[in-house]
């Protein structure tokens, strides 16, 4: 059995200053940093001592923070990778939501939705956001591993999921996987009949023992 734990950063200053998040390197607020540390031990608890699990984060400060937390549990320094970043808002990551609000241009509901431009300098396409996480995936499973973690941000968690369950990206442009933050997801991949199950989305009860 491969397991694959997708953990989504907790609260960060962005959050609770209402700005553009993003490519915008906000930090975990106090709250933020507490849960990570839950985090970090519900994730320890769903890993067998004596296993050597794979640890990789966006390399933004908020994963990067998330990461430490779980890699002191775990006794494994995180590896970054950049293609593991939320969406990039361009000029708006930083400014206030509002901001944003005003300027952006949603995607139609047909037609090339993956593609679309929202109107902002500098904002990546859907579909450039879902191809780098898809070879983020990619390279996260070319070393053998039993036990992966995954940690990234509410959006982009989605398009880790749909990855690692081989669903074609261009359906990324319609399906999504509701991912809030702070939370933990479990893929698993069966040794017999090789099936990938998405197992538990967004576990944010972390009281209740190991996931899955």
């Amino acid at each position: 059995m491969e397991r694959v734990l997708v953990v989504t950063h907790p609260e960060a200053t962005h959050h609770v200053d209402r700005v553009v998040g993003g490519w915008f390197d906000s930090s975990l607020t106090e709250r933020g940093l507490r849960r990570a540390a839950e985090i970090a031990a519900y994730v320890r608890a769903a890993i067998p001592r004596d296993a050597e699990p794979q640890l990789v984060t966006s390399d933004l400060l908020r994963t990067r923070q998330t990461a430490d937390a779980i890699g002191a549990e775990l006794g494994v320094v995180p590896a970054l990778d950049a293609d593991l970043r939320e969406k990039s808002y361009g000029v708006a990551g930083g400014r206030p939501q509002a901001w944003l609000d005003e300027r952006f241009i949603p995607p139609p509901a047909a037609g090339d939705r993956l593609g679309h431009v929202e109107g902002i300098d500098g904002a990546e396409t859907m579909g450039r956001c879902v191809a780098r996480v898809y070879a983020a995936v990619a390279r996260l499973t070319q070393r053998p591993a039993a036990h992966r973690v995954v940690v990234t941000h509410g959006g982009t968690a989605g398009f880790v999921i749909a990855a690692w369950l081989r669903i074609p990206a261009a359906a990324c442009g319609d399906a999504r996987f509701r991912v809030p933050s702070g939370s933990v997801s479990v893929l698993e991949l069966d040794d017999r009949y090789h099936n990938r199950s998405l197992v538990a989305l967004g576990v944010t009860d972390l009281a209740v023992g190991s996931p899955g």
